[in-house]
């Protein structure tokens, strides 16, 4: 087999075993500001490689809490440790890695932030692939492991499933949606044959360039699914990181400005295919995480992000949009494009959803074709009568009500442009998914979907997710309804804890499509509840919607669980 003539090779001959090589060949880069709490726990990660691991550099980014003098400290009995104090901040990460990365001495090269930290045999992994497939840049497995729950979810599984080997980019666009340069083991030589390097000073979102620029070169990239980063995500912090930190427009112009700038690197180098995916990319995830979240800011927000995004979507041509016309994130897009003015807020909130949710009204133009709205006509959403099933954008309502049987969930699902009754749904299989254990799953009955009276396209009422009213109807072909009731006894046996619904709509051929519940805001829907329990005395339940209007559940058992979750509810409002 020609490696150079096929898109991926299995490397797992040379990449699985770690066999005999020269020591000290990787310099692991250490970034930090004002992270004392941290920092060293981050280097430690990196001396605790082993002998793999030559140099570590600590850049400090002219800290003001003592992170210098921790580094020092650590640095007296360790000789591999070369700490680097800046004299100025630099406002950003990307100054930091240049600097660390001007001061390597290593063959390889890989970077870790003061706040994470690097799982044992990460190196050993990367370098064993480096060597045995000759490449470049080898590439693992990231997990964000959000703290202090410890649930951990892995970031862009799909690429790391297996060992192999990529010789030109190119011929694995995919690799676009990795933007990450923490994850990744580098050949010094090769950045800087290259001069690839972090846009410097304050520039939120540099290794979105960075990892432009790595890919525009064209590198040999090996794949390995081992866990190489522990992303920490500490969402409790008084000081958020960039990535977390999206409450203000100017995150959201940083981030259009990186994108920007990443497809422009890919496209100069000829890379057209990486620019269109780098595009995509854009639409399929940064637009529809921050328009899931576009509710929760203030009109002025909302006015200046709308403006930012029909500048930066002007910049798409024809090609962009042709490609996938019916995903949601290019349905978001047109509908931004074709409105000078913010709409249609919890309805586009819905749509950026995963799985996504086209939510009633479903509106036609007059010679019957189905559009986004009557105010916006111009988005067409034709396409939606030719994608699968399994991938259309299906709306269900739920809603729960305390009822002489126990809690109930009702469940109701949309008709969309006839495609659901073409379709011909029967059943729904009813699932709970611990937020904080993934792998903790409460399984309901599988329940039949019964046809319900639909009402008439005039008495089509508007979505409920911004105005607090039940919606009554879809569409001309009605809706299809199932309940049952909750086992509360069952999300209780963890104790205190957040559950998110899930569901899979069966349908006659066989095919099937898992969906999430938009939740149902009328009067008294979402309220607290205490419920009566023979095993733990009482179950707080909370009913909540989640950024993207989904359903989900919060659960505490017996009064010590009930007590923890009012003074949880203290503490946010003294804070």
């Amino acid at each position: 087999m020609n490696a150079e003539s096929d898109t991926v090779r299995d490397t797992a001959g040379h990449a699985g075993g770690h066999g005999e090589r020269p020591p000290a060949e990787v310099a692991v880069v250490v970034i930090g500001y004002d992270d004392a709490a941290h920092v060293t726990d981050a280097v430690r990660s990196a001396l605790a490689q082993g002998p793999a691991v030559g140099e570590v550099v600590a850049v400090d980014d002219c800290s003001k809490d003592g992170s210098v003098g921790l580094l020092e400290r650590l640095s007296a009995s360790e000789p591999r440790l070369k700490v680097i104090r800046r004299r100025a901040n630099s406002g950003g990460c990307g100054t930091p890695r240049n600097t660390g990365l001007d001061a390597v001495t290593s063959p390889y090269v890989m970077f870790l932030d003061s706040d994470d930290v690097l799982p044992p045999g990460a190196v050993d992994a990367l370098l064993a692939a480096a060597e045995g497939a000759h490449a470049e840049v080898v590439s693992g497995l990231c997990v964000r492991r959000e703290l202090p729950s410890g649930r951990e979810v892995p970031w862009q599984p799909s690429l790391y499933a297996l060992h192999a080997v990529v010789p030109r980019p190119a011929q694995r666009t995919r690799l676009v949606h990795d933007t990450l340069c923490v994850n990744k083991l580098y050949r010094t030589a090769f950045l800087r044959a290259h001069g690839i390097r972090f846009p410097e000073g304050r520039f939120p979102y540099e290794d979105v360039v960075f990892t432009a620029r790595v890919l525009a070169a064209a590198p040999r990239i090996a794949l390995i699914p081992d866990r190489v980063y522990v992303w920490h995500v500490r969402r409790s912090q008084a000081r958020l990181s960039i990535s977390l930190d999206r409450s203000g427009v100017e995150n959201w112009r940083a981030r259009t400005e990186a994108c920007r700038q990443a497809y422009e690197v890919l496209l100069g180098a000829g890379q057209k295919e990486l620019a269109r995916t780098a595009r995509a990319k854009f639409l399929d995830h940064d637009l529809r995480m921050y328009v899931r979240e576009l509710g929760l800011r203030d009109a002025a927000y909302q006015r200046a992000w709308w403006e930012l995004t029909r500048a930066h979507l002007a910049e798409y041509d024809a090609d962009d949009w042709a490609r996938n016309p019916a995903a949601p994130g290019r349905l978001i897009g047109r509908v931004v494009l074709a409105s000078p003015e913010p709409c249609d807020l919890p309805r586009l909130r819905e749509l950026a959803a995963r799985p996504a949710r086209l939510y009633p009204p479903y509106a036609r133009a007059a010679d019957g074709t189905p559009v986004w709205s009557d105010a916006v006509p111009q988005v067409s959403l034709e396409p939606l009568r030719t994608r699968p099933v399994r991938a259309l954008p299906l709306a269900v309502d739920a809603e729960l009500r305390p009822g002489a049987r126990g809690t109930r969930l009702r469940l109701r699902l949309h008709e969309l442009y006839g495609r659901v009754a073409q379709a011909g749904p029967e059943t729904v299989d009813v699932e709970w998914w611990h937020r904080d254990d993934g792998d903790m799953v409460v399984r309901g009955p599988r329940l039949t979907l019964a046809p319900c009276a639909g009402v008439s396209g005039a008495d089509e009422t508007a979505d409920s997710a911004g105005h607090g009213s039940s919606v009554t109807s879809a569409a001309s072909a009605g809706t299809w309804s199932a309940e049952a009731a909750v086992d509360l006894l069952a999300l209780a046996a963890p104790g205190v804890g957040t559950w998110d619904l899930r569901l899979r709509i069966r349908f006659r051929d066989g095919a099937s499509r898992d969906v999430t519940a938009h939740a149902l805001t009328g009067a008294g829907l979402l309220r607290r509840r205490v419920v009566p329990s023979a095993r733990h005395g009482v179950v707080l339940v909370q009913p909540y919607t989640t950024h993207s209007g989904a359903l989900a559940l919060r659960v505490a058992p017996g009064v010590r669980g009930v007590l923890s979750v009012v003074r949880a509810r203290l503490r946010r409002l003294l804070h």
